[in-house]
């Protein structure tokens, strides 16, 4: 993974046992499913990391081919589809 100047190694996490793929994409990835992929672990957890600058970012998992909001975000906004993408603040 590429080192940012004054960026965050960040660590979301999705609790997805039966996906066969997911990723990370977002705002800070111009909403790439493919750049930011996740690992499973023995429980069914999957991890992504990013490194990212401080600031708001707009972001969803990507599962088997469907959008999925981050069940432990507790900030969505509405996005132009009519539906909501989790927000993050790295500090």
């Amino acid at each position: 993974m590429a080192r940012i100047a004054g960026a965050k190694l960040t660590e979301l996490k999705l609790y997805a046992p039966g996906a066969k793929k997911v990723s990370l994409a977002g705002s800070f990835n111009k909403w790439d499913t493919k750049a930011l992929a996740g690992k499973k672990d023995s429980k069914g957890n999957w991890t992504v990391k990013a490194n990212l600058k401080p600031g708001k970012y707009e972001y969803k998992f990507f599962v088997d081919g469907s959008w999925i909001n981050d069940p432990r975000c507790n900030s969505c906004v509405t996005n132009s589809f009519g539906t909501q993408n989790c927000v993050l603040e790295v500090k």
